[in-house]
Parts: structure tokens; C-alpha cells; sequence
């Protein structure tokens, strides 16, 4: 995999530039707090209705053009979350940068059944909220320029694996220079969608 190291300077450069050019941040920012309140069950709000928030904004060309949201989508979701929710409540408590080298093949297997409901692209999306510090998130470009492009929906828990790898490893590089940081991973989202998917940064 080409290497693909981040600096404190890369990010704080991203930062800025997805302030200034990305209004859906606060649809993450949104989906974050319901995903954590409905976990945490003091809200009538459903785990799957939380994700539904995000899924329906920043993934929205796959359901303009792959899937329709409907009842039958929205409760292969619930049925989803349900049937992975002793693992997935194991993840929202991990740290990328803690994360050993046993947990592939689970990983790759939760992957590749979120993806079978969500996509490649909605999958990242939809770990990454439940499990914010462990799960990077990523879209076709950005796979593609990791080396990882994604292929036929269903076939892509390795790739997926191999890019927490090397999200795990720019974390630990992020936190050496700037020990302060607490969010690691999205910081590498923000970065990777500045560079590679909208092109604003260099």
C-alpha cells in the first residue's frame, strides 16, 4: 500500500478547509449526538433511526441510485444493529490506536455485513458512528487512493481492514506530534475528504 503519512500541519490545513467549503458537518455533528443518545436509551429515538440521519445525507447518491429508503431497508438496519449489537457495543469502547492485529477477521466480517445492507461507502459510515474512535470512515476515492479500490459490494471487508490498519497507523503518528489531540480519526476523515475527494488542499 503507498504510504500515506499525515502531518499535524496536514490536518490543521484540512481543518480549515472543511470549516470553510462543507455545511454538512453538521449533519455528523447531529447524527453523533442522537447515535449516543439513543445508545444510552433516555430518548424514544431508535439506534437505527440516529443512523438513518447520516445515512440519508452524507450517502445520499446511494440511495438515489442504488437503493431506495424505504420500510423494508430500514428494518434490514434494525435487524442489522441487533443481530451485531454485543460486537458493535464492544467496538464504541476501543481506540484505534489500541486495536490488535487478531480483530481482522471480525472486522472484515462486520464490515462486509454492514455492506451488504449499506454499501462499501454507507458501511464506513455507519461503524464510524457507532464506534467513532475505532472505525475510519472512507468513499470510493479515497479508497482508490489508498491503494484499496473498492470492488462489487460484498467483497470489500479485507480492503476495509487494510485501510483501518493504516488509519490506526497515522492516528499513533497524529498523537506522537500533537499529544493534546483527541480526535484522531476525524481529523484523517477530514483530510482524506479535503485531498482526495473534494481536491481543496494539496
Amino acid at each position: 500500500m503507498t504510504d500515506h503519512g499525515i502531518t499535524t500541519s496536514d490536518v490543521k490545513k484540512a481543518h480549515k478547509a472543511f470549516q470553510t467549503n462543507e455545511p454538512r458537518d453538521l449533519f455528523y455533528r447531529a447524527a453523533t449526538v442522537l447515535v449516543d443518545l439513543a445508545l444510552r436509551r433516555p430518548t424514544s429515538l431508535t439506534v437505527a433511526e440516529a443512523l438513518a440521519v447520516l445515512l440519508q445525507t452524507w450517502n445520499k447518491a446511494y440511495y438515489q441510485y442504488h437503493r431506495k429508503f424505504d420500510n423494508a431497508h430500514f428494518a434490514k438496519i434494525e435487524r442489522l444493529l441487533s443481530k451485531n449489537q454485543r460486537g458493535l457495543a464492544r467496538y464504541r469502547k476501543m481506540a484505534i490506536d489500541r486495536l490488535h492485529n487478531r480483530e481482522g477477521p471480525d472486522v472484515a466480517k462486520l464490515f462486509h455485513a454492514f455492506e451488504s445492507v449499506l454499501g462499501p461507502v454507507g458501511a464506513a459510515k455507519a461503524l464510524h458512528l457507532l464506534a467513532p474512535r475505532l472505525f475510519p470512515i472512507w468513499d470510493r476515492t479515497i479508497a482508490k487512493a489508498y491503494g484499496l479500490a473498492l470492488r462489487k459490494a460484498g467483497s470489500n471487508g479485507d480492503r476495509y481492514w487494510q485501510f483501518v490498519l493504516k488509519s490506526k497507523e497515522q492516528c499513533i503518528e497524529l498523537k506522537r506530534d500533537d499529544r493534546g489531540r483527541k480526535d484522531p480519526l476525524k481529523a484523517i476523515d477530514e483530510y482524506n475528504y479535503c485531498k482526495y475527494t473534494k481536491k481543496w488542499i494539496l
